[in-house]
């Protein structure tokens, strides 16, 4: 599995993913041309695409193309069509509906109650049944294929609208040992270029830094807990993962929140999102605003151990934290200037805050997006990568550094744990079945490294005596060299 075999061509590519992951892979192209009629998340569309087109054989691909355009046409909500869409309810009695549900408990009525977003209709009774075993609809909700029925009595309180049945939109089952077996059909780079391609991306037109450092926003789906943040110019895609690829994320919009919507709600005894979701992640940090005093405390207490106390119950999530935002500013100015972390808002200045970053990603290295970065060749459903990756969570690869090299002095714990979540990490996306060379942990040692130190550099800059040994570096086992990692 050797990274330097020379790289086929993306035609060559296509063909052994599509024999090695039959009926799992869609062409990106057909995405990006639904994704244009119907403002669903590619999770959906590529769920549909799955069902009807994941082929190589042009005439199946075609026909699938019209049964996927008919359902949308016929299923999906659009919300200027949402009074259309309830009447067909009312006429046929039961409708099938593509849209986010949402649920909340009525207590007044002690019982559950769903919105649905595009269709606008609220206080939509859902049987227990339906809740229990969906339990993302209480929080942030779902998008599903749900059988709506209408039943109209005088005197009714309730609304006249139903849920019959409800199919999240998701992968029914995922086998492991599937990709661990596929995996071998393909050296270091060319997964790369799998793992990039089902995203979305075209890895042929970007250069190895660009590559390793759109891996990187991928870590938080396979390592639980783990602290991210990416600052860089407008338009490089940051929030793109979090919000359109995986099933199991949510993107919390900058602006307030609340410790009861992110934590633990202490009237309802529910936790929040960081108990929900495998990823939480803030689009644009400079607007987060907690209307708790307490909220930038707990946030980093549950940076630091996974954990954090509400009440009397101490309360354990896996929850990874990914912050993203823009830099206004050329970097070099604001390197002179300020801080790499400057646009975070004032209330969030604060070096223990920051000292919990594992990794910081320089998104300024990531070119701005044009169609040509965009893929039109073959990738694995989202679906079936989110699956993936959330399965990878439940492995653990951090000690893979100490079979052949021995962490600088200059670390700290806190630099060697961020430095390990990174690697464990890296190799879990590049090496899911754990057989990996020691070039391998290597070239992932020198980005983690780099990542945290830039974590680091950031912090002397802002103040503290604690963050002054910043050179840090790590000891071949076999050869006694010390290997110093610089930022660029």
């Amino acid at each position: 599995m050797n990274s330097e075999q020379s790289t086929p061509d993306s035609t060559d590519l296509d063909r052994i993913l599509n024999e090695s992951f039959a009926g799992r892979v869609v062409r990106k192209d057909l995405t990006t041309t639904m994704k244009q009629g119907a403002n669903v998340p590619v999770y959906v569309l590529e769920y549909l695409l799955g069902m009807y087109c994941a082929s190589d054989d042009e005439d199946v691909i075609q026909s699938g193309l019209s049964k996927v355009k008919a359902i949308l046409a016929d299923n999906y909500v659009r919300p200027d069509e949402a009074e259309r869409v309830k009447s067909l309810i009312r006429e046929m009695g039961t409708y099938k509906v593509i849209d986010r549900v949402q649920v909340k408990l009525n207590e007044k009525r002690d019982c559950y109650e769903a919105q649905f977003s595009n269709l606008g209709i609220k206080s939509v009774e859902i049987s227990d049944r339906i809740v229990k075993d969906n339990q993302k609809l209480l929080a942030g909700g779902i998008w599903a294929i749900v059988t709506v029925s209408y039943f109209y009595d005088e005197g009714m309180k309730t609304s006249p609208f139903s849920i019959i049945e409800l199919k999240p939109i998701q992968m029914p089952n995922f086998e492991l040992s599937e990709v661990l077996t596929a995996r071998k059909s393909f050296n270091e780079e060319q997964w790369m270029d799998v793992l990039l391609r089902s995203s979305g991306m075209e890895p042929a037109n970007l250069d190895e830094r660009a590559k390793w450092h759109l891996l990187a926003r991928m870590i938080p789906f396979v390592e639980n807990n783990f602290n991210v943040c990416e600052l860089g110019p407008r338009s490089t895609g940051k929030s793109h993962l979090y919000k359109e690829i995986s099933p199991n994320s949510i993107l919390v919009s900058g602006g307030q929140t609340t410790v009861a919507n992110l934590f633990y709600n202490m009237s309802s005894r529910t936790v929040g999102l960081v108990g929900l979701w495998d990823v939480v992640a803030f689009d644009e940090v400079a607007g987060i605003k907690f209307k708790d005093q307490d909220g930038v405390q707990i946030m980093k207490d549950f940076m630091a151990s996974g954990s954090f106390a509400r009440g009397k119950d101490q309360i354990n999530a896996d929850a990874s934290m990914v912050f993203v935002g823009n830099i206004d500013t050329a970097v070099d100015i604001l390197m002179k200037t300020s801080h790499l972390l400057s646009p975070f808002p004032e209330s969030m200045i604060d070096t223990a805050f920051f000292d919990r970053f594992h990794l910081y990603i320089p998104g300024w290295e990531v070119p701005k997006f044009r169609p040509e970065f965009f893929t039109r060749r073959y990738g694995l459903i989202v679906d079936y990568l989110a699956e993936f990756w959330r399965t990878m969570r439940k492995h653990n690869f951090a000690d893979a550094i100490d079979k052949y090299f021995v962490i600088g002095k200059d670390l700290n714990q806190r630099d060697s744990i961020a430095v390990r979540r990174t690697v464990s990490g890296m190799l879990k996306l590049l090496y899911p079945d754990g057989h990996f060379d020691r070039e391998a942990v290597k070239r992932c040692l020198d980005y983690a490294m780099e990542g945290r130190r830039r974590v680091k550099e950031q912090l002397k800059k802002i103040g503290g005596m604690e963050f002054f040994d910043v050179h840090f570096s790590y000891i071949d086992k076999e050869t006694s060299e010390e290997h110093f990692v610089v930022v660029p």
